[in-house]
């Protein structure tokens, strides 16, 4: 008996704070504003986070806050952001498009490995293995954590099992950046087009029997743009608040770690040894 009143208590207490739980709601349910639906309806439902808010619903109530504006989205087309303007009654606004770098070109047809890794195919299960076995110990492990995360599609390995992002497609939703175990990512506006493909912080030519493209702290772009780059750790580091921007400071660069990006592709300067080697190098030896 003493069990059947102990259940029929608790039932009658579950009872309780439900129907409190109805008249609370009831009473103090804040309705959502119909424009956020109307909003969320005319944004890309991608949910990437490169507005800087979690995702598309978040979003549409910040712009109905009036916190930002519709061009902030830097997915959805210009026609939806005329008429997400029109029915707030807000000016468009704008945000340059940001895109996925890979501060590596060190592919498997110009860079070395020391050990054959063997195990997950994953550049963070390799990296846990004496740092994933390339000779070069910032470079990229070509195993795909990257291509694997991006949810867009943006991202594809090449011949020599290095990372490249196209940049109609990147959303820069940043998955890449906290997929890669070697920090080799970084988001910037797709109008940085000079940029340093090297994170190698070793000194002198020594490093160009681990990686021929590397970048040996020659410190020759800074010398021709001293108001831009300057040197730290033996790596170029660009201030892109210095603009505007040439591809004069690659022109000397002896391995073409300086690259010059548009949309055909990187371009090397002509002091940059050419690459005609299609095949995978061999392990190093020690």
């Amino acid at each position: 008996m003493l069990f059947l009143t102990s259940i029929a208590t608790i039932i009658g207490l579950m009872t309780a704070l439900a129907s409190l739980l109805v008249i609370g709601n009831h009473w103090f349910h804040v309705a959502d504003d119909p424009r956020i639906v109307a909003v969320e309806e005319m944004l890309p439902h991608t949910n990437c986070g490169a507005c800087g808010y979690p995702g598309c619903h978040a979003f549409a109530e910040a712009l109905v806050r009036g916190e930002t504006s519709p061009g902030k989205c830097t997915v959805g087309s210009p026609a939806d952001h005329v008429r997400i303007a029109s029915l707030l009654g807000v000016n468009v606004g704008a945000q340059e498009k940001q895109v996925a770098r890979l501060a590596c070109a060190g592919g498997n047809n110009v860079a070395r490995n020391r050990a054959h890794y063997e195990g997950l195919g994953s550049c963070a299960a390799a990296a846990l293995v004496a740092g994933g076995g390339k000779a070069c110990f910032w470079g990229c492990l070509g195993l795909g954590d990257c291509d694997v995360a991006c949810t867009f599609d943006a991202i594809e390995m090449d011949a020599h099992r290095l990372p490249l992002v196209d940049e109609d497609r990147c959303t820069a939703c940043g998955d890449c950046v906290e997929a890669c175990p070697k920090d080799l990512f970084s988001l910037h506006p797709v109008s940085h087009r000079l940029w340093v493909a090297c994170s190698s912080l070793a000194e002198g030519d020594a490093i160009l029997a681990d990686c021929e493209v590397a970048c040996t702290g020659c410190a020759r772009c800074a010398m021709d743009a001293p108001n831009q780059i300057e040197m730290k750790n033996h790596l170029p580091i660009i201030d892109y608040h210095k603009g505007p921007f040439t591809g004069e400071p690659t022109q000397r660069c002896p391995t073409g770690a300086i690259l010059w990006l548009d949309k055909e592709g990187p371009r090397k300067g002509r002091a940059a040894k050419k690459i005609i080697r299609k095949g995978e190098l061999p392990e190093a030896t020690s």
